[in-house]
């Protein structure tokens, strides 16, 4: 099935898109609600997350999903994204550049940091993980949850997270996204890269992201890979999208 996307739209404001990773729209975006106040918030429901269509092939897939995000975007938008949005994010900024009026990505779920131990070890139980659902080896994908911000223990695994992993079963890597960072440096959108300091992989990589996109590097620890939610990160996130929307309103953007 194809089909447009579904957009919630809440708020008073310049419009910030906010693109999902592997859990649900509210589970991520807890924590932001204040920002309606300010901001017309339109969240996206990446397919699969009803009311959207699922994926073709019942296969979740960033390219997809960059497509998606590209065709809702009527005019430069505010874009803040996460895990596995962020590659979407990333694919569709590289592509669109002139469709961003600012990028904020919280570990987003790419390769781009090489081969590091700690990233090569985060990238294979995140492979394994896609390729093997719910038959991952239990310590394995007990490991990979935790590190995903999934609150799990050595029970038996709550049905939503095993509606996830469902979801998630045969998503293509993200690790194949190639994204076209140059087009984003040259076009050059006050961009972010935010990481939860929860986990040395994800640091390594955020910090080489941030390098690469020439982005501001931020921490917000106490909130695992659910950034959204760790103290400070509302303000921090405010500042920086105001910042950017008066740049874009001096430079004459729509």
């Amino acid at each position: 099935m194809t089909g447009s996307v579904h957009v919630n739209r809440d708020g008073e404001g310049p419009e910030v898109f906010l693109i999902h990773g592997g859990a649900s729209p509210d589970a991520t975006w807890a924590g932001l609600e204040s920002l309606r106040e300010r901001w017309t918030v339109a969240a996206l429901y990446r397919r699969g997350f009803s009311p959207s269509p699922p994926p073709s092939n019942g296969r979740q897939d960033f390219e997809r999903d960059a497509a998606d995000l590209i065709s809702v975007l009527d005019g430069p938008r505010h874009v803040v994204a996460h895990s596995y949005g962020g590659t979407a994010a990333l694919v569709a900024a590289g592509q669109r550049p002139d469709l961003f009026r600012s990028l904020a990505l919280l570990e987003p779920a790419d390769g781009l940091a090489g081969d590091d131990p700690e990233l090569a070890r985060l990238r294979q139980l995140g492979e394994t993980f896609l390729a093997q659902g719910l038959e991952t080896e239990p310590g394995l994908l007990r490991e990979f949850l935790r590190m995903s911000g999934a609150a799990v223990d050595d029970g038996p695994l709550p049905d939503e997270v095993v509606k996830g992993i469902r979801r998630a079963h045969n998503s293509r890597s993200p690790f194949e996204a190639r994204p076209a960072v140059s087009a984003i440096r040259e076009a050059e959108p006050p961009r972010i890269v935010v990481s939860g300091n929860h986990n040395p992989a994800f640091e390594k990589g955020c910090d080489a992201l941030a390098q690469e996109l020439g982005a501001e590097r931020a921490v917000f620890a106490g909130a695992g890979h659910f950034i959204a939610r760790a103290p400070g990160f509302l303000d921090y996130l405010e500042r920086f999208l105001s910042r950017a929307e008066v740049s874009a309103l001096r430079a004459g953007a729509v």
